[in-house]
């Protein structure tokens, strides 16, 4: 048996999140469907982290085991052949090791990146619905910076979490959170060891509270302290958030791609 892995890029605006489900509408019934076409055989996948309904992918990272020999572009260009222009495998790696020490998608990151992009603009753009967030309001980046350093470090972020996460702990490590704007975009990037279930889209729900002056700069830190979910900003829409990379030991010589190549850019 093999183990391989591929890197994905997907528009989640037509898709009912990564997760199966009876519907078959989803990122992961897709991608399942068309490995089947492909090989001919029943294939299941496992991804490095479960994204939401109308959540985008710079680069998911998914892995399976399969007995079938192809060179690592005939997975690329093959599975592609059934996929449909919402989904694409943009590159596929043999990961297999012997024992313990098996490549696992999700198991075997060490980090996560998250981009999620907001439109400032007092209109809406019809151009880019579905892929960013709308705030009308003039946003202060200056003060949500100064917000977001409460969230830098290891922390109980409860405050964060939506009650239906399955996660064991609330404690997550926030390595960095940067923002940036270019013009009527704002791209906050947030780099963890993991993340709860909406905790990105509540996090830029309350900075967002911050930015339009609602909330001062010093709330995040005590909604963080206050470890309850009643006391942070409601969560954001799903539309702007981009999982942007997923970071393994190098040992794993995965060809992956730099995740600043952002496709707005």
């Amino acid at each position: 048996m093999k183990r391989i892995a591929l890197g994905m890029q997907y528009d989640g605006s037509p898709w009912s999140g990564w997760q199966t489900q009876p519907d078959g509408c989803t990122v992961q019934d897709v991608l399942e469907a068309a490995l089947k076409k492909f090989t001919r055989h029943e294939i299941a996948t496992v991804c490095a982290g479960r994204t939401d309904a109308g959540v985008h992918a710079i680069e998911q990272v998914i892995h399976f085991d399969t007995d079938i020999s192809r060179e690592t572009a005939s997975w690329v260009r093959g599975v592609n052949a059934f996929l449909p222009p919402s989904i694409a495998v943009r590159w596929a790696c043999e990961v297999r090791r012997d024992g313990a020490d098996d490549f696992h998608a999700r198991f075997s990151a060490s980090a996560r990146t998250y981009h999620y992009v907001l439109y400032n603009h007092p209109v809406r753009s019809p151009l880019l619905c579905g892929k960013v967030g709308w705030v009308f309001r003039p946003l202060d980046e200056s003060n949500m910076r100064i917000a977001a350093r409460a969230l830098i470090g290891m922390h109980d972020f409860s405050a964060f979490r939506a009650s239906q996460c399955q996660a064991k702990s609330p404690v997550r490590t926030m390595h960095e959170i940067d923002i940036a704007r270019k013009g009527n975009l704002i791209v906050i990037t947030l780099r963890a060891n993991a993340f709860l279930h909406h905790m990105v889209r509540n996090i830029v729900g309350s900075l967002i509270s911050i930015g339009i002056g609602k909330k001062p700069a010093d709330w995040l830190k005590e909604v963080l302290e206050g470890r309850d979910r009643k006391y942070a900003a409601p969560t954001f829409m799903p539309d702007g958030l981009y999982l942007a990379k997923i970071e393994y030991d190098q040992k794993w010589q995965l060809p992956q791609q730099d995740p600043d190549l952002l496709p707005w850019r």
